[in-house]
């Protein structure tokens, strides 16, 4: 099984539209054309898939997936609107993967930044966890983890301590993917049950500068996604990035 993560597209209704360092929509097709090569097998992306929030962004995005022609699924992320999302294509909470499976949280919170995955969605992933217990992929948006950016860590996963704590009872979580930071990023989580490894992914947009305190851009870094294989052994897992 190959799973090709990608985020952070940040698209516009009007696909010309520039972002700071390029334009997002050509941005995001050229991910793809790296990702279709790779052959994956399903495809998850990790939200912020709009910028303007608009009906015409998700549209763009959806035909922009689906042309992967493999499965694909996606989450929210604190750009997104749901509702837009779900009109395109299904918000889904679990994915079957074979020996593995895939469990998507949502982080989003209404006009914030940060993100939060409350009590209820928290006591539904435990229950989700005890029913199975095989090898299992966390996904969502937001990092649960800091990331050694102050400004990145002040938006990051406000309720990450109750996120842990609900992990803690469980030892079939092998990894979590997620978005938000705009680079890739790699950091582990050790408790009684095992470790558990935490991977951010580059952004398909423009690439956020690595351990700077404040908000900066990083010029020399280009957009990318993760390649994420499973077996029955492990998992196996890497950055490809597009050329400038």
């Amino acid at each position: 099984m190959r799973l090709v993560q990608v985020t952070d597209c940040h698209l516009h209704a009007d696909p010309a539209a520039r972002s700071r360092m390029g334009v997002p929509h050509r941005q995001l097709h050229a991910v793809l054309e790296r990702a279709r090569s790779l052959r994956p097998d399903l495809l998850l992306v990790t939200g912020d898939i709009s910028q303007d929030e608009s009906p015409a962004s998700y549209r763009h995005a959806a035909e922009a997936f689906s042309a992967l022609e493999c499965p694909w699924f996606w989450l929210p992320g604190n750009h997104d609107r749901p509702q837009y999302m779900a009109e395109e294509r299904e918000l889904l909470d679990e994915v079957d993967l074979g020996e593995w499976r895939l469990l998507l949280l949502d982080s989003h919170v209404n006009g914030q930044a940060h993100g939060e995955l409350g009590q209820a969605q928290l006591q539904a992933l435990a229950l989700a966890l005890e029913e199975d217990d095989r090898p299992t992929l966390l996904a969502l948006h937001h990092p649960p983890v800091e990331v050694g950016s102050a400004w990145m860590d002040a938006i990051g996963l406000t309720d990450r301590e109750a996120f842990w704590q609900t992990l803690a009872a469980y030892a079939q979580v092998r990894a979590i993917l997620f978005g938000h930071i705009h680079q890739a990023f790699t950091a582990r989580h050790a408790s009684m049950q095992g470790e558990i490894v935490i991977y951010g992914c580059p952004a398909t947009a423009d690439q956020f500068l690595a351990g700077s305190p404040e908000f900066a851009i990083d010029e020399a870094s280009r957009p990318g996604l993760r390649v994420v294989d499973l077996d029955a052994s492990g998992l196996n897992t890497w950055i490809e990035r597009i050329d400038s």
